[in-house]
């Protein structure tokens, strides 16, 4: 599943910060029934190109499949061949988003300013995520749409949850990056498809 694909079916990207690939199957079935269709696998969590291959192998035609906290091209080429489909960062680095494009994959860099967004739109990059998003607020958000090109998708990220997910929405976010609300290390299947269908139920009375 493409990107585009899975934010049109649920604005929900799942961060899975933590988990082993031992999990990654399991949670991300609960995710599944719970209605997400994008996740991400940051690489400071435990054997994470293993979890990226299990979960692209299972997963990979329903939904979005990736990569989180992508510091370096090298690791583009590893999350590359491990079937993910997009690449996201905390930062903008021109490199990793240029090789990400190489590679055919979706780069979703983080920025917080306008420099920092046209910088990563000038390196190929579409879709776009505020980060962290709590710092800045929608008031932010919104006044950064007003400038930045059509065809450009911000994400909320970092501090985002079913309570202010309106707030984003009404600011301009198309998509919204969600961890710790969703997901902490250790926790149950069960667990992770109830705080999903919480959030994915939010998701739904969005205006579009």
């Amino acid at each position: 599943m493409t990107l585009e694909d899975a934010i049109a079916a649920c604005p929900i990207m799942a961060i899975l910060r933590g988990v082993t690939p031992e999990e990654i199957l399991d949670i991300t079935a609960a995710l599944f029934h719970a209605g997400v269709r994008a996740v991400e696998v940051p690489l400071n969590s435990p054997d994470p190109f293993t979890s990226i291959g299990r979960l692209s192998h299972a997963y990979g035609a329903q939904m979005c499949c990736g990569a989180g906290t992508v510091l370096q091209p090298g690791d583009v080429d590893r999350v590359a061949d491990a079937g993910g489909r997009v690449i996201v960062s905390p930062n903008v680095n021109p490199a990793v988003i240029a090789q990400t494009v190489q590679r055919g994959l979706e780069p979703a860099p983080g920025f917080a300013t306008a420099t920092e967004a046209y910088m990563a739109v000038d390196a190929g990059a579409r879709h776009l995520k505020l980060f962290p998003a709590i710092t800045y607020g929608p008031g932010h958000l919104k006044q950064l749409n007003a400038v930045l090109p059509r065809g450009v998708a911000v994400w909320a990220v970092g501090g985002v949850g079913a309570a202010n997910l309106a707030d984003w929405r009404r600011a301009g976010a198309r998509a919204f990056g969600i961890g710790g609300e969703l997901y902490v290390a250790g926790q149950s299947a069960a667990e992770t498809e109830h705080k999903a269908r919480a959030l994915v139920k939010a998701a739904q009375s969005l205006p579009t």
